[in-house]
């Protein structure tokens, strides 16, 4: 059995640790918050885009489809993978990593892959067996619209361009705050919706619903983005926030282990003196 002092010292650190993962948590509960509240007062609003875009598309003859779904024969692929900047996050970043190695070792075995890293975990582990593309760790300190819409104009100017056959995108989705779902959703090419004869559209196209197609394209591509970073953002606080809550339960744990430990060594140390005292005064009385 370890003496009082160590004990004394494993309390103290164990403590300590219970402490921080206890303010980390309150912390990421607070940014939490915050970002579930930006990622569910955007899902109408994409949905809806999402919506509008299928209804009209739809229903535009075969000849007339966009660029933007044009397939052809997949050879090159890029795989925008979605992380953290910050550990502490139990499985959050580690699923990632697993889902862009199976999608390389899988479905894209033998053809030529790369990672666009958005988010410095990820990064750091990939880069050292996959070739990156590119990395941003900076969209996580200001994650608003307009440097998310400059990076998807970049991926969409790169399939036109023909550098990549085909773009997805990896990340957390942020269901609740135990709860994250790794996502893969196809980028580009934009997937062709089947047309739906029983309904009825009561738009009035101005200047035409082809015109109109053209322009929501390249605005859903880039909320569609940006919704992934915002998911993937709630998500990381979310699962840190629920990481530290079990770190914090398990430091208690060991803390309150610990101090019976201690209390029992105690007990035997003050019960050995005792016997040494009534042992040394048996000695001189006899």
């Amino acid at each position: 059995m370890a003496n009082l002092k160590e004990l004394r010292s494993r309390i103290n650190s164990v403590s300590s640790t219970m402490q921080i993962t206890s303010a980390m948590k309150m912390v990421s509960a607070a940014k939490l918050s915050k970002a579930q509240d930006a990622i569910t007062s955007m899902r109408p609003y994409a949905e809806k885009l999402t919506q509008l875009l299928q209804d009209l598309s739809a229903t535009l003859e075969e000849e007339s489809g966009s660029e933007f779904a044009e397939k052809r024969e997949v050879k090159k692929v890029l795989l925008v993978a979605i992380s953290s900047n910050k550990g502490l996050a139990g499985a959050f970043n580690s699923n990632i990593v697993k889902k862009v190695k199976a999608k390389i070792q899988g479905e894209y075995q033998g053809k030529e892959v790369e990672i666009l890293s958005l988010g410095k975990k990820a990064n750091d582990i990939l880069k050292k067996t996959f070739p990156i593309a590119g990395n941003n760790n900076d969209i996580f300190d200001n994650l608003n619209y307009d440097p998310v819409a400059e990076i998807a104009e970049d991926l969409m100017q790169q399939f036109l361009d023909g550098k990549y056959d085909k773009i997805e995108i990896i990340y957390n989705q942020f269901k609740n705050a135990a709860t994250q779902v790794v996502m893969d959703e196809q980028f580009l090419p934009i997937e062709k919706f089947e047309s739906d004869e029983n309904k009825q559209l009561d738009y009035i196209f101005e200047p035409s619903k082809l015109e109109i197609v053209k322009e929501l394209i390249p605005k859903s591509l880039k909320m569609q983005l940006f919704k992934a970073l915002r998911d993937s953002f709630a998500a990381e606080h979310g699962a840190r926030m629920t990481a530290m809550h079990k770190a914090t339960d398990n430091a208690k744990e060991l803390r309150d282990d610990l101090k019976l430990s201690y209390n029992k060594a105690r007990q035997a140390s003050i019960t050995n003196e005792i016997l040494e005292i009534v042992g040394g005064a048996e000695a001189l009385n006899g």
